[in-house]
Order: structure tokens, then C-alpha cells, then sequence
């Protein structure tokens, strides 16, 4: 019989333990089937696990780490878990991080959207969506009070949050324009007050939380230092994964084919989109509705409605579309339509992420050189604080649709305002955690649904 574990101690806490390969992919594969609420809920759920509850990494480098994220085209909150990851346990961390963020999720779509497919609406399927689309809109509030309640430390700070909500919200500007602007007005805001743009709150944190595996002094390890060679190997190692697929594709179907100009055009979204799943949707949307007519709009909507309800990226809906895209137009012959939408599901799949891991794992060696200079700090400490911004902005726009769903013209949907106000109740009042909501909410929109 094994000995009974003893308790942890003061010690334990103020000691970082070290962290296995196995520990880090329990998490990981965790986290791949629990990461719902979009971008916000999913980087929120992170912060909770990995910088509150684990401590596997301190605040400022998580924050910092985050900033670069939001700099890039693909979904931050995967591209965050591979960076974690790759940090920690070198490239096959990073890798077992960002293909366990997307794989559940992959899994899960291909079989709902076959069942979407196959069998049309379902009144049950309704009824949880009904309950689920306000409990969203509660996770994206929480996400922006999180993260702004620790990024926004002065008013600078809160005005440059304030002005990238008025200029999304308000004048419809670009994302990329805002954090290039939120970066300009760090960059010189750090030189002319540098205690303004400072990220103060790691020592709270280490208050709050003791310290971190990766804290604010732990020296970069050996694998996240730049080199030259192993930029360049990466880079043809990237090019092959690229190159071998897309080759096959031209010779099995053409270039004209429909799975050949999925894995085009997606390719072409993962690299021309800035600003996360939210900036890429109108882009999937025009290209494979309007242009290639892979899907309906009533069909592109409802993938929306499976994506925020899901757990993984919300661009995940890719997934569906390829689905819907090949299932529809029978790629493989009516015999095969399953088949075909579960190749197409995970080819488009594989080259929007593609991109994002050879970004993370790239670009990561020139972030890990940058966190401790001011000069580089400070522009990513204004985009964090324009992000807070962005993320009220997206909890507006998802009360906007769910409390009011035929415009406002319409009359306030008063179930889906109460069922939302519970949830908010819940995750900030009470701090449940976002399974416990979502299901919860999921059954009272059920209920609703099925009495009305």
C-alpha cells in the first residue's frame, strides 16, 4: 500500500516545483475539452490555471507572452497555450499544447456537424443554445473584468482602453489599427513616462499567488534563445508540412478542385487576418459563402452558434464550413459525403494552425529577449490595454445579438437577460467555474424553450 501523501506546506508553497512532460499534457488535453467562452473565456481560463491556480508562470510573463499573441494572424488563446508550452518543455511542449487546444474541438464539430447535416434542426440541440448564447455573453463580460482589473493600473492605462472601445464600438476601426496605434502611443508613452507603462502588478501577484515555474527573474532557458540555424531549419521544416499536403491535393483533385482551393483560401485566412477569430469570420464568411458557395448563411450562422458553444478556438468554425463545404457538394460521391466532410473538416484545420505554430515557435526566441526592456514592454502593455477594450466591445456585440435577436426593433428577449445576469451572478458573484455555468445555463434555456 502507497504511503499516505503528506500535506503541503508552507514550503511547498514558496517553492516552484518542477513540471513533467506527462503533468504538462494531463493539462493540456484538460484544458483542450474545457476551453469554452471564445478567445476572452479561453485566456481567462488560462490566467485561472496557470497563473493563479498552478503557478506555473508568473503574471508579467504570461501578460507579455499574451501581447505577442495579440500581434499575430490565428487565435491567440491557442497560440498562447503553444507558446506556455513551448516555454516549458521546448518545441515538442509547444506543439503537444497547441494540437491539444484544437484537437477535442475538431472531434466534437466533425460529429456535430454531421448530425447538423444529417438530421436537420433538433428542438433539444435549440433549447441548450438558447440557455448557452447568454452564458457566453457573462464569460466575455468576466474575461474583461479579469484581465483589466490586473492590466489597467492607472489612467493612462484606462484611457487607452477607453479609446479602443470607442473606436471599435463607436467608428468601426480595423483591430490591426488599433494595436498599432495602442503600440505607437505605448512606445512613446514609455519614454516620456516609463512608470506609466511599467507592468507594476507582478509583485501583487507573487503576494497573491507565491512564485511561478516561469517568474518574472527566471532566466531564459537554453531552447528559447534565438538562433539563427534553428530559424532556418524551422523554416524548411514549415515549408514541407506546407508544401507535401497542398502538392498531393493539386495532383489527386487540381488546382480547381474544392478541397485544393479550401486549403488555399484558408491558408490565405490564417495569414491575412489580424485580430483573432472575430477579425477572420468576415473574411471565411465572404469567401466561402459569397465566393465559393460552400455554405449558406443560414448554415455560416449556425457554425457560429457550434463554435461559441464548443470548447477550442473559435475559429474552429473553419472545421465546420470544410464539413458542410465538401459534405454538400459530395467531393467523394453521395456514398462518401461522410468521409469527405471529416478530410475536409481536418484539412482546413491543418492549414489555418499551421501558420501559428511556426509563428509561435519562430518568433518566440526574439518575445523571451524583450521582457524584462521597457522599450519593448511598454508598447505591449498599451495593447493589453487596448485589448480590455476590444473584449468589452465583443461582450456588447453578443448581448446585442442575444438579448435583442430580432434588432432593436424587436422586443427584449427577457428569458436570455435573465439567464445571463444568473450566469454573470455565478462566475463573478460566486465564482463557479465555466462548466458548471454552461451546463447550468444550457439546461434552464432548455427548459425555457421546450414551456415556450
Amino acid at each position: 500500500m502507497s504511503p499516505t501523501p503528506s500535506p503541503i506546506t508552507q514550503q511547498d508553497v514558496l517553492q516552484p516545483r518542477s513540471i513533467s512532460l506527462r503533468e504538462a499534457f494531463l493539462f493540456w488535453l484538460k484544458l483542450g475539452f474545457i476551453s469554452f467562452g471564445g478567445p476572452a473565456g479561453q485566456i481567462s481560463i488560462m490566467h485561472q490555471e496557470l497563473v493563479e491556480r498552478r503557478r506555473w508562470i508568473s503574471e508579467r510573463r504570461f501578460l507579455h507572452a499574451l501581447n505577442y499573441c495579440m500581434l499575430l494572424p490565428g487565435p491567440e488563446a491557442q497560440q498562447l497555450a503553444t507558446y506556455i508550452g513551448w516555454l516549458m518543455h521546448r518545441t515538442w511542449g509547444g506543439v503537444i499544447a497547441g494540437v491539444l487546444f484544437v484537437l477535442p474541438s475538431l472531434f466534437i464539430l466533425i460529429a456535430l456537424s454531421w448530425v447538423y447535416i444529417a438530421f436537420g434542426d433538433v428542438p433539444v440541440v435549440a433549447g441548450l443554445f438558447y440557455g448557452i448564447k447568454p452564458a457566453v455573453t457573462a464569460i466575455v463580460v468576466q474575461a474583461a473584468h479579469r484581465i483589466g482589473s490586473r492590466a489597467l493600473k492607472n489612467g493612462w492605462l484606462w484611457g487607452i482602453a477607453a479609446a479602443s472601445f470607442v473606436a471599435i464600438f463607436v467608428l468601426n476601426v480595423p483591430f490591426p489599427l488599433i494595436v498599432l496605434g495602442a503600440a505607437v502611443i505605448g512606445y512613446f508613452g514609455g519614454r516620456l513616462a516609463p512608470e506609466k507603462f511599467r507592468t507594476g502588478g507582478h509583485s501583487a501577484a507573487k503576494r497573491s499567488y507565491g512564485p511561478a515555474v516561469i517568474d518574472d527573474d527566471t532566466p531564459t532557458p537554453g531552447h528559447a534563445r534565438f538562433s539563427g540555424w534553428k530559424l532556418a531549419r524551422l523554416a524548411v521544416i514549415g515549408a514541407i508540412l506546407w508544401t507535401l499536403p497542398m502538392a498531393m491535393l493539386t495532383a489527386l483533385f487540381g488546382w480547381e478542385g474544392t478541397l485544393t482551393q479550401m486549403a488555399w483560401f484558408f491558408t490565405k485566412a490564417a495569414l491575412l487576418t489580424f485580430g483573432g477569430a472575430y477579425a477572420v469570420l468576415p473574411y471565411v464568411y465572404q469567401g466561402a459563402v459569397g465566393h465559393y458557395g460552400w455554405l449558406t448563411p443560414t448554415q455560416m450562422i449556425d457554425g457560429l452558434a457550434l463554435g461559441e458553444t464548443t470548447p477550442g478556438p473559435l475559429i474552429m468554425v473553419v472545421a465546420f464550413v470544410g464539413f458542410i463545404g465538401a459534405y454538400v457538394h459530395q467531393v467523394f460521391g453521395p456514398d462518401q459525403a461522410f468521409v469527405a466532410g471529416a478530410i475536409a473538416a481536418t484539412l482546413v484545420t491543418w492549414f489555418t494552425f499551421l501558420p501559428s505554430f511556426l509563428f509561435i515557435l519562430a518568433g518566440g526566441p526574439l518575445v523571451e529577449s524583450t521582457h524584462n526592456e521597457l522599450k519593448f514592454t511598454a508598447p505591449l502593455t498599451a495593447i493589453t490595454a487596448a485589448v480590455v477594450g476590444v473584449i468589452l466591445n465583443l461582450a456588447c456585440f453578443f448581448a446585442y445579438h442575444v438579448l435583442w435577436p430580432k434588432g432593436f426593433e424587436g422586443a427584449l428577449d427577457w428569458p436570455s437577460l435573465l439567464i445571463a445576469i444568473v450566469a454573470g451572478v455565478a462566475l463573478l458573484g460566486f465564482k463557479r467555474g465555466v462548466i458548471e455555468v454552461l451546463i447550468g445555463c444550457g439546461l434552464i434555456g432548455l427548459g425555457v424553450h421546450l414551456m415556450f
